[in-house]
């Protein structure tokens, strides 16, 4: 029958059903009438089909960055004589959609058969059965009538059958796990690109786990959003934790709301507790907070468990951290956690951590008792590791840099731990107090080099709070004798004395030699500093006889030292330098890599004041490798201000002033007194060029 005969045979009928027609013009109209609306119905037949075969919906238009990203999947997809298998996994908001959105545009051509998007709701309390992914694929091709098998072999072999000899691309979105996926994997010249929010496992498959955007990635999308977030941008995207869909939801924020200032906002997010409520607008599909809902539900209870624990981390944490603090053997719920894209994970460095936004998400969920428990065992834990950065410092040489390296690695953790103890020992809590006392104490050597004068004071003032209340004579002796130190460091040694006699009245009530002899040589650096050398060299003394009576090798290194000073303030530069030979042989002996980087400076020093120029530089260059080293910033701001004196005696005045305001730099920043005779001398340098 041709499609003329169809539409006379239409209009007959129709034209049964409402009567006779005896206006021929009429007749004549109604027919063009029918002859269009089946014409239509056919279109639509027509159209729906197409739509059934190519899904894809174009990715947001405001996509920014992920250029390797797409450059590794597209060349993935593309790749190889089977099926073409890719997998894009991470953390929930983080992009996967709209990746694979993009790549699957980019790869429309490639496969032109078909496209499906089909949403495999991993994150649902009913995930999609695979039969029922198959049976959409299959009625894409043979109509929403077609009838098919309910036994699963029967139709896997239609849906390969169907797809065999095709060049279709399935985006599965949102996929459960690897079983979930695994009987959709299509034929030859096909290309099936999942994501999911659980690292997947295929033959063949190319797996990219996504991470938040750069910076730079950020800042470009949120401007493209909202671009007078501009003056605060930035910060926005750092308070997002980088994050594409915190980001965006900030970005849809500011653009809805003009009388929002985003510096006004940025301050809003500081605030951890309404963060992520500030993120929750109805301009995205789903709040932060909402997303990270749909992975944590899925958890079993004691994954759930040690997630919640783990937010009490504000900063990286290596596996045995968290078996501690999460009391999670073998760290099993930990890794079961990265799978699902929940804990970050750098393989590199063997290192986990919580997205920002996580942390907080998880702390919204953790009991207050969960919070006690896991702060406790955290600040319990990273005492124990300050002690062993501590431990390896004294030991010297590499184990020096190790112990500052692991220093490195955990101050977030460390400060965290003292923060906690602090606030709950001192009044409520005989441990926490302990803590509280030993964790400036245990570190002494290493947070000598990584913390500020005051902040150490800070932290020995809540120690010896804690002493007091703890009723420990030991820890109030090294607490006070600290504090001297701080003092010191500061160039208040009149109040740094006070705290050194206070120390070695109790060293010797308690007959702490090692104790006595550390506050007898304090007592008399700080009496140098005060010009009263020779009352000083009698507490050097004292403090060489007892630290060469009990075999104290690091004391009886200081003692020697300080004499060194001493002699070289009576320009007694010859007997000074046998003093400073002798005690840079202990220090290289015992590896204590800070100490010999002093006297090598104090040898500088020395043969400046013979004249020996040359000579003065090689040691500073030496003690300025050692500085650089260990992170001695104090040490290195010394001896870049001692080196310009030296090469303005050269005449090599442009080099000197640049060591001289590095220097500067670095020694106002720890608010060290020789800072005012570096600016006293660039001042006269200043002068003299007019």
């Amino acid at each position: 029958m041709t499609e003329k005969t169809r539409k006379i045979d239409a209009r007959d009928t129709i034209s049964a059903e409402i009567g006779d027609v005896e206006n021929s013009a009429v007749a004549a109209g109604y027919q063009n009438i029918v002859g269009n609306k089946i014409t239509y119905n056919i279109q639509q037949t027509v159209n729906a089909a197409i739509n059934a075969l190519h899904q894809l919906r174009p990715p947001v238009g405001d996509f920014v960055g992920r250029e390797q990203e797409i450059d590794t999947l597209i060349k993935a997809l593309r790749s190889g004589s089977r099926a073409c298998i890719t997998g894009i996994s991470g953390m929930g908001g983080i992009g996967k959609t709209e990746l694979a959105l993009l790549v699957a545009q980019h790869l429309s051509a490639d496969y032109p058969d078909a496209q499906f998007f089909l949403n495999l709701q991993g994150t649902d309390t009913n995930p999609r059965p695979p039969h029922e992914v198959m049976g959409n694929c299959i009625r894409a091709f043979l109509g929403p009538e077609a009838s098919l098998p309910e036994d699963l072999d029967q139709l896997s072999q239609i849906y390969r059958s169907q797809l065999s000899g095709k060049r279709v691309l399935l985006l599965l979105d949102n996929a459960l796990d690897s079983a979930q996926v695994r009987p959709l994997i299509p034929p030859t010249g096909c290309a099936l690109l999942v994501t999911s929010r659980q690292a997947l496992t295929l033959p063949g498959m190319t797996s990219l786990t996504l991470n938040p955007l750069t910076d730079k990635e950020a800042r470009e999308l949120l401007l493209e959003i909202a671009p007078r977030a501009a003056p605060a941008a930035e910060q926005i995207c750092q308070l997002c934790g980088y994050l594409p869909l915190a980001v965006r939801a900030a970005g849809s924020q500011l653009a809805i709301t003009p009388d929002l200032d985003p510096l006004d906002y940025t301050t809003q997010l500081t605030n951890e507790r309404n963060r992520l409520e500030l993120l929750n607008t109805e301009e995205v599909e789903i709040g932060v907070a909402a997303s990270f809902n749909l992975s944590y539900e899925r958890l079993a209870p004691e994954a759930a468990r040690v997630f919640r624990m783990l937010s009490v981390f504000p900063s990286t944490f290596d596996a045995t951290a968290a078996e501690v603090v999460c009391d999670d053997k073998g760290h099993v719920c930990l890794s079961d956690l990265v799978r699902r894209s929940l804990v970050l994970y750098d393989a590199s460095t063997k290192r986990y951590r919580l997205h920002d936004l996580a942390r907080l998400f998880a702390a919204t969920k953790l009991s207050a008792a969960e919070h006690t428990v896991g702060e406790k065992r955290h600040a319990t834990h990273y005492i124990d590791v300050l002690a062993i950065a501590n431990e390896l410092y004294q030991e010297g040489s590499a184990s020096l840099v190790r112990g500052l390296a692991l220093v490195d690695l955990e101050f977030g953790n460390i400060q965290a731990g003292h923060t906690y103890a602090a606030a709950q020992g001192v009044k409520v809590d005989d441990d926490m107090a302990r803590l509280a006392m030993l964790y400036p104490n245990t570190g002494v050597y290493v947070l000598y080099l990584r913390q500020h004068a005051r902040e150490r004071i800070r932290w020995l003032e809540i120690a010896l709070a804690a002493v007091k209340r703890l009723k420990n004579g030991e820890g109030e002796g090294a607490t006070l004798s600290n504090l001297g130190n701080a003092y010191a460091d500061l160039g208040e040694n009149k109040s740094a004395i006070q705290f050194y006699e206070r120390a070695l009245v109790i060293f010797r009530e308690i007959g702490d030699r090692t104790g006595e002899g550390a506050a007898l040589g304090n007592i008399g650096l700080a009496y140098i500093t005060l010009g009263e050398t020779q009352r000083a060299i009698q507490f050097f003394e004292q403090a060489l006889l007892i630290d060469s009576e009990i075999g104290d090798r690091r004391g009886e290194g200081n003692a020697l030292g300080n004499l060194g000073i001493a002699y070289t303030n009576l320009d007694e530069t010859q007997r000074a330098i046998q003093f400073y030979e002798l005690a840079l042989v202990i220090f290289r002996e015992i590896g204590d890599r800070r100490r010999e980087g002093y006297l090598l400076n104090n040898l500088g020093n020395a043969y400046y004041h013979l004249g020996d120029t040359q000579r003065a530089i090689q040691f500073y260059e030496q003690r300025l490798v050692i500085a650089r080293e260990i992170g001695d910033r104090r040490g290195e701001g010394t001896v870049l201000g001692n080196m310009s004196g030296v090469l303005t005696e050269l005449g090599k005045r442009a080099e000197a002033i640049q060591y001289a305001e590095q220097s500067l730099r670095i020694l106002e920043q720890l608010e060290d007194p020789f800072a005012l005779g570096v600016r006293a001398l660039l001042a006269a340098w200043g002068e003299e060029l007019g």
